[in-house]
């Protein structure tokens, strides 16, 4: 029963934070426009002198220590 007077508040003022941001990003019109920013990312051109996270050779392997494919390892 003590656990009662502990965990509703705590979950009354997680509810009312939820609740405030949700208010303050809808009246600062955040959800204006929910289409163009992901589709923004595969229609930029890249960045002038920049690598746009290509690999050292310059080929599309990426920096972020991905394993080979199984092609690539030899395994069938």
């Amino acid at each position: 029963m003590e656990l009662v007077f502990v965990a509703l508040p705590v979950a009354l003022v997680i509810g009312g934070a939820a609740l405030a941001a949700f208010i303050w990003a809808a009246r600062d019109d955040q959800f204006e426009d929910l289409d163009t920013p992901p589709t923004r990312a595969l229609f930029e051109d890249l960045p002038a002198g920049g690598d746009a996270g290509l690999g050292s050779k310059g080929d599309a392997t990426p920096r972020t220590g991905v394993s080979a494919t199984a092609n690539e390892r030899g395994s069938a």
